[in-house]
Parts: C-alpha cells; structure tokens; sequence
C-alpha cells in the first residue's frame, strides 16, 4: 500500500496502482457494508465521501503497523 502524503510525486504506474486499490477497497466496503453503502450513493459528493472513508482507513492501517513495529521492537528489547 503506497502511502498518500501531502507534496509527493507519484509516477503513472503508483497513480494507477493507487486507483486500483482504491477501487478494490471500495468494492469490499460495498460488500461489507451495504447500509454505509447506500448512504454514500447518490449524495452529490459520493466521491469526496468514497475517498475520506479511504484516507481514514489507511491512516488506521498505517497506525496499527506502526504500532505493532513498536511493540515487536520492544519487545526484543526486553
């Protein structure tokens, strides 16, 4: 998962990467979450919406595994 930060450059191939992972994480939401789904369809800024949910989703993911590093690194410190 490429991290999206604020001044980057990002070549062709990491933009198109990018907008598949970005639609495969929307299909598993719709799946998953079918009212938050609908919820979301037909507002006239579906997309900002689509795309908030997906930038805090890898924030979190981004979170736990820093999280998790940290504690394996404590752990074998200990």
């Amino acid at each position: 998962m490429k991290i999206l930060k604020e001044g980057s450059s990002f070549t062709q191939r990491d933009v198109i990467d990018l907008l598949v992972e970005f639609s495969s994480f929307k299909d598993r939401v719709e799946k998953k979450f079918k009212e938050l789904a609908r919820e979301l369809e037909g507002k006239n800024n579906e997309h900002d919406l689509w795309v908030n949910l997906y930038l805090i989703s890898t924030d979190y993911a981004e979170e736990n595994v820093n999280k998790k590093h940290k504690q394996e690194a404590l752990q074998k410190i200990s």
